[in-house]
């Protein structure tokens, strides 16, 4: 089993070529989702994070109020630096398992979509490596629009990832979502052959249907 990296910055499209991918039946671990549920009620996870920054990121149902905690650790590094150290372990060996998993199932490529795959330093170990990016305007009024925040938000929300354009220099595919969906799923579909042809893989496996 081959794993290779998909990443962008917030907002720029990732996701929705993640699901494109899926949509051709390629198996994709979203680690947004891992890190959802290595936190979830109940786990060491969440309880070192209340530890950590105390009750109030907890809603009343006592689940990790993610836009609470997001306030902090965006306008705070060394909050952010707290928080990683306490997830980002985690979110490794649950997402290792997934993997192997996945590969004990017989499929020959897995995508892994993180991200902070780049911040991470895990760039080398998950080649090819695929960048989707967007224009920085187009990823401001998206985060906005999406998360109901402020344009000043959205902007350091934005500030507190790796540049695109730094990313662009370590990455071995670029996915440019400056056009339609229909645009950014040809792209998608496009760099999946060529992620295939890099790995060995045989791209007939994912011809399935797609929207």
């Amino acid at each position: 089993m081959h794993l290779f990296g998909l990443t962008g910055g917030i907002a720029s499209g990732t996701s929705a070529v993640a699901a494109r991918f899926r949509a051709r039946g390629l198996a994709v671990l979203d680690a947004d989702q891992i890190a959802r549920d290595v936190v979830l009620p109940g786990t060491p996870g969440l309880a070192e994070i209340v530890a950590a920054f105390g009750s109030s990121v907890l809603s009343p149902e006592g689940e990790l109020d993610r836009k609470r905690l997001g306030a902090i650790i965006f306008a705070d590094e060394d909050a952010r630096r707290r928080l990683n150290a306490i997830t980002h372990p985690r979110i490794g060996a649950a997402s290792m398992q997934r993997a192997a998993d996945l590969g004990a199932r017989g499929e020959p490529l897995v995508c892994y979509e993180a991200a902070l795959l780049v911040e991470n330093g895990l760039a080398d170990a998950m080649r090819p490596l695929v960048l989707v990016a967007a224009p920085i305007d187009v990823q401001i009024a998206r985060t906005a629009a999406r998360d109901g925040c402020t344009e000043g938000d959205a902007r350091a929300r934005i500030a507190a990832q790796m540049p695109l354009d730094a990313k662009r220099g370590v990455a071995d595919f670029v996915i440019e979502n400056d056009g339609s969906l229909e645009d950014l799923r040809t792209r998608a579909d496009a760099v999946l052959r060529a992620v295939c042809a890099r790995t060995g893989v045989d791209p007939a496996r994912y011809t399935g249907p797609a929207p």
